[in-house]
């Protein structure tokens, strides 16, 4: 699953949100144990996702972001 974060309106950045979402729970110290608990999945769930096994629903997505003090933006581009 990709996220864009747009710079500006003709560019945009591709990040993979996995990622994104492994790196933030890194930088709060967070193991994915500690992890899986505060989101309320399986520690098998966390280690599939950030391992590309997995194929997390937009469900489990809010969650772990949730968990993680972040949030999904989705905009609607422009059709020209």
């Amino acid at each position: 699953m990709l996220i864009y974060f747009q710079y500006n309106e003709k560019s945009m950045k591709q990040i993979d949100i996995i990622t994104t979402l492994k790196a933030r729970r890194k930088s709060l110290n967070i193991n994915q144990t500690m992890l899986a608990d505060i989101a309320g999945v399986s520690l098998h769930t966390i280690s599939d996702m950030e391992s590309g096994k997995g194929n997390p629903t937009m469900e489990l997505l809010l969650k772990i972001t949730d968990s993680l003090g972040l949030v999904i933006i989705v905009k609607v581009k422009d059709v020209e």
